[in-house]
């Protein structure tokens, strides 16, 4: 059995996958906290994984891994960006999609895809907390709620609220401002994916936005961006079954084919 595994070390969480390069089957895959030690979570979640697919350390053929915390994974054999894995898991997942929105914990990036899967235009939002899911965090906590259940919250709205302010401090202010006033909580949390999905449009205006379209990163588990997305777009989103290890999973698919590739050249 040849095994690869990706391992994604975001800000928020570290994400493992494990498939067999025999028949692209995934035998693990995995999400946890990433904390404040992302060496530390991207071992840990890789060992959990290989436990989840009950092999070892030393059957796995290739390790790569992606993500903000690459850098700090010692069991990887290549490291690539995330860019790269996006493009890579989307087409095997959803090869029809053009273009990926992966909305994470602190930063949020579009790419375009070619028929062959390969990635086009690019665009990055890192240097601001809007548009991503630090800043759902900072307003599920004002709100008193789980952020998972910000998203069902909001499809309950009559009316989203209206923020004058993208600023994660600032939007905080007047959403506190706005509880003081009697404005429900539903209202808020509509309003708030509003907020995330006006900033994906700003950001969709440095590519050249080709259908369709898929959601992923932690955030396109969140219903009520989603919808706002659809509402702003007029389109609809794809969602992979889990979004969240999209990258993992192909950095895993690269690993395999690397190798493939390499026996192949090898018997050439």
């Amino acid at each position: 059995m040849t095994l690869a595994a990706g391992v994604d070390i975001g800000s928020l969480t570290a994400k493992a996958v494990i498939v067999d390069a025999a028949n692209t089957e995934v035998l693990a895959s995995l999400v946890q906290p990433t904390g404040w030690q992302p060496a530390r979570a991207g071992a840990e979640v890789l060992a959990r994984a290989l436990q989840q697919a009950t092999v070892e350390r030393t059957d796995l053929d290739k390790v790569v891994a992606t993500g903000y915390g690459r850098v700090s994974l010692a069991d990887a054999d290549e490291r690539l960006t995330e860019i790269s894995c996006l493009a890579r898991g989307i087409h095997h997942l959803l090869p029809e999609v053009r273009t990926a929105i992966d909305i994470g914990g602190q930063d949020s990036k579009i790419i375009t895809l070619d028929e062959a899967g390969n990635a086009g235009d690019f665009a990055l939002n890192d240097r601001c907390a809007a548009g991503t899911g630090r800043f759902l965090e900072v307003m599920a906590r004002a709100l008193g709620i789980e952020i998972s259940n910000l998203g069902k919250l909001s499809l309950k709205a009559d009316q989203p609220a209206r923020f004058s302010s993208v600023c994660t401090v600032f939007a905080e202010s007047e959403l506190v401002g706005m509880l003081a006033v009697g404005e429900s909580r539903e209202n808020i949390a509509a309003g708030l994916s509003g907020v995330i999905a006006h900033q994906i449009a700003v950001l969709l205006g440095q590519v050249r936005l080709q259908p369709p379209v898929a959601l992923v990163g932690g955030v396109a588990q969140n219903r009520g961006v989603c919808v706002a997305l659809e509402k702003l777009l007029e389109m609809p989103m794809h969602v992979p079954d889990q979004p969240q290890t999209v990258c993992a999973l192909g950095a895993a698919l690269w690993a395999m084919e690397t190798m493939q590739k390499g026996r192949s050249d090898g018997e050439s």
